[in-house]
């Protein structure tokens, strides 16, 4: 039995291997996918301390090797439930595993939220994405649509302008959201066309996207706009579906002052939880903060046993 399981392996569940670990304690990390999570998707990160401009891939190599370091063990297999047995927890996988463990830290983030207009769904891979990092490629000196004005819309358009011919920015508010810099740099873009207070209606083409239609809501004028691709960045969708706890209304985890779930013995760091922020420097933050409050649950349920 391990004496924490950590599920999911980006910013925030490899800082919470790196306190655990630190601390003694039996760890192991559970990931699906690959180490990183949504850094391995940016193309270059401006906000990380220390770090004035450095590029996703590199931060996600520095996890992987610090993560090695300190002999993290780490599992590629996905969680499909978390069963709470009070001093003992069962995490089930989805190869038919199970992984037993005295306390649990979700660090499982978010993933992009989906628009649900006609088109979107049967056009992913065939003109519409997700991540500009992974299919901007595919697009070069052709039109594009985002659609999205906070920071990840602007810094994934500002990418995209460097191989597109040009950008339509569909936001539903006449003002951004991004940070202020990002903002100034989008609009000296001579690429990037502003479609103000409109937000999209259906994706349309044939075997691949043509056209996107528009909604002005102020007038309810609809805009058709040609283009052969759809970038959507419009928040996240917590990826919390394998635990049973408090939520709020998005599925985001509740957690105290010391990141406790309603569930005793388990913790929630970075993305998946109820944050007002969501940043690698917070998700950071987050672990250390959960793997602490590991340590002490386990040092009190201890003691409580040996008195």
């Amino acid at each position: 039995m391990y004496d924490v399981v950590i599920i999911g392996g980006g910013p925030a569940g490899i800082t919470a291997g790196i306190y655990a670990r630190r601390a003694m304690l039996d760890t192991l990390l559970v990931e699906k996918f690959g180490l990183g999570g949504q850094i391995a998707l940016i193309d270059l990160v401006e906000n990380y301390p220390g770090f004035s401009r450095v590029e996703g891939s590199t931060l996600v190599q520095r996890l992987e090797e610090h993560a090695d370091e300190i002999e993290l063990d780490v599992s590629f297999t996905e969680v499909e439930r978390i069963e709470d047995r009070g001093k003992e927890k069962l995490i089930h996988t989805t190869d038919g595993s199970i992984i037993k463990t005295r306390c649990a830290i979700i660090a499982s983030g978010a993933s992009p939220a989906q628009l649900g207009i006609p088109g979107e769904k049967e056009y992913i891979g065939r003109g519409v994405s997700y991540c500009a990092t992974c299919d901007g490629f595919f697009f070069r000196d052709r039109d594009v649509a985002i659609v999205g004005g906070g920071n990840t819309a602007i810094a994934e358009a500002l990418f995209l302008a460097k191989m597109v011919r040009k950008i339509y920015l569909v936001h539903r508010r006449d003002a951004l959201r991004a940070d202020k810099i990002l903002q100034e740099r989008a609009f000296k873009n001579e690429k990037i066309e502003f479609v103000w207070n409109s937000v999209p209606e259906e994706i349309k083409g044939r075997e691949t996207v043509e056209t996107i239609v528009v909604r002005n809501v102020k007038s309810g004028e609809l805009h058709e706009i040609s283009v052969d691709g759809v970038f959507i960045f419009v928040g996240m969708k917590p990826e919390t579906d394998f635990i049973e706890c408090q939520k709020d209304e998005r599925g985001f985890i509740k957690t105290d002052r010391s990141l406790a779930t309603s569930i005793s013995g388990i913790f929630a760091a970075g993305d998946c939880r109820d944050t007002p922020l969501r940043q690698i420097a917070t998700a950071i933050g987050d672990g250390a903060l959960a793997a602490s409050s590991a340590v002490k649950y386990l040092e009190k349920r201890a003691s409580t046993q040996s008195s």
